[in-house]
């Protein structure tokens, strides 16, 4: 197989257990946590690194943002062997009482993007497999640390006119946080068969402006850092149960 042209990675080099993220940065510090990681290639947003966990092959490949880059990784992952993909990402709390540096475990995802309509409409629901899900609740579980688990929202921009009414609106309707990749990720990824999940790191208080969050991002950097790593940890819990 030649190489895959976004991701620059064939098969042989992407094992069948993956991690995503969006940060380049963050494929840097996740695979950081593997054995004899290697970097497999480097195009893009795309940064790719394979490694071990507790003895089981991980990839790690960061897909840049929005729902398009994230699924030309999934599509690409694939024809390289993938079968489980888990998104360890950030968020955007929608409840009041998501804190800083708590996780989001996704159970499914609104579609309010675009790049996963190309494919079926958005009637057809995105929603994270129940072994993934079954991990990465044990682990977290086990790490006895406060979490949050049900519907998060995909969109495609921070940036909309109608934003704070937007927010309100998913709020109202019990969802707990927004991303721009989730419901990309479960969606494309059921479609071509694999099993998918998603972890997401809240990084913006509910209700809190944007520009104001990435500073406040800044100041309190310890705590969103520790839910990183335990996201990624959960993730790769899961992933190697799964395996």
């Amino acid at each position: 197989m030649m190489k895959q042209p976004h991701i620059c990675v064939e098969s042989g080099q992407v094992a069948a257990q993956v991690i995503v993220c969006g940060e380049p940065d963050r494929a840097n510090r996740i695979a950081a946590l593997l054995d004899n990681a290697e970097l497999m290639a480097e195009n893009r947003e795309y940064r790719v690194f394979t490694g071990q966990y507790q003895g089981k092959p991980i990839t790690v490949c960061s897909t840049g943002i929005g729902s398009p880059s994230m699924i030309i990784a999934v599509e690409e992952l694939k024809q390289c062997g993938a079968t489980d993909i888990v998104r360890v990402g950030s968020a955007g709390a929608l409840q009041s009482n998501i804190k800083l540096g708590e996780l989001v475990v996704a159970e499914a995802a609104v579609r309010d993007e675009g790049g996963s309509k190309a494919y079926v409409s958005a009637a057809y629901p995105a929603y994270s497999s129940f072994g993934l899900l079954g991990g990465i609740h044990g682990y977290l579980s086990a790490e006895n640390v406060r979490y949050h688990s049900g519907a998060v929202r995909s969109h495609d921009s921070f940036y909309t006119d109608e934003e704070d009414q937007l927010c309100e609106r998913w709020s109202a309707k019990g969802v707990l946080g927004a991303d721009m990749e989730t419901s990309a990720l479960l969606t494309v990824g059921r479609l071509r068969g694999l099993n998918v999940a998603s972890i997401l790191n809240n990084v913006v208080l509910y209700q809190q402006d944007v520009q104001q969050g990435v500073a406040q991002y800044v100041d309190e950097n310890q705590a969103m850092m520790a839910g990183e790593t335990l996201a990624a940890k959960a993730a790769l819990h899961a992933l190697v149960n799964a395996a």
